[in-house]
């Protein structure tokens, strides 16, 4: 069994892949008991993967014996591509404060607290209503769906995209029967916690289950 050190940016779901392992796999050889959570300078052990991985993440990080707490990315892994400092909070776009309103009300207007499985459909009429146009597909294709000249892949935890107001979030698989085969959506509303769809989701960071977790920032 080899090791890896946990680099910013990575997720288990794309480690597994890298390594050609599986995230429960992976999830247990570590005992992680939430898959969405992994922190940056941890080391990991990998199952069933001869040698050492060539690549290392940077000096100075604390070493650990597994034990790291899963991966919808890294957490302190906060730098985006080119987001002029929009990983910070109090630092959001007029753009992504417009959305996490827009977020919101579509929210309340749907199922308020309550999940009507309806995600996509959530995060769709946020975006129209913010910005005037629609994207369509499940809560695991909206992410291939939005226009790259006005959202772009950002780098980062789930834990630092809380954070931050107007961001889209989207996962490729859920531990529910639908969320199997659609995924999930969400947008942040920079409180740390919550996000919105159909529905106010109070904890999202402590909601398990979910891997392939991507994550979008307005450009506008």
């Amino acid at each position: 069994m080899s090791t890896y050190r946990i680099r910013s940016g990575d997720t288990l779901s794309a480690l597994a892949t890298r390594f050609k392992t599986s995230v429960s796999a992976l999830a247990k050889a570590n005992n992680i008991s939430n898959p969405n959570l992994i922190i940056a300078g941890k080391t990991l052990r990998i199952p069933g993967h001869g040698g050492k991985d060539s690549f290392e993440g940077t000096k100075g990080g604390t070493k650990s014996s597994g034990g790291t707490k899963s991966s919808g990315g890294t957490k302190g892994g906060g730098k985006t591509e080119g987001s002029s400092g929009a990983s910070a909070p109090g630092k959001a776009t007029p753009a992504m404060r417009k959305l996490a309103e827009a977020g919101r009300a579509a929210a309340m207007s749907i199922g308020g607290y309550n999940s009507q499985g309806l995600c996509a459909t959530g995060v769709s009429k946020a975006i129209q209503n913010a910005f005037g146009f629609k994207v369509w597909g499940n809560g695991n294709q909206i992410d291939n769906n939005l226009p790259r000249d006005k959202f772009k892949q950002v780098n980062m935890s789930l834990e630092e995209a809380l954070k931050i107001p107007g961001l889209v979030l989207t996962w490729e698989k859920t531990s529910t029967a639908a969320g199997s085969k659609y995924g999930h959506t969400a947008i942040t509303t920079g409180d740390g916690r919550s996000s919105v769809s159909d529905f106010i989701e109070r904890n999202t960071l402590g909601a398990g289950g979910r891997t392939g977790l991507k994550i979008f920032m307005p450009t506008m």
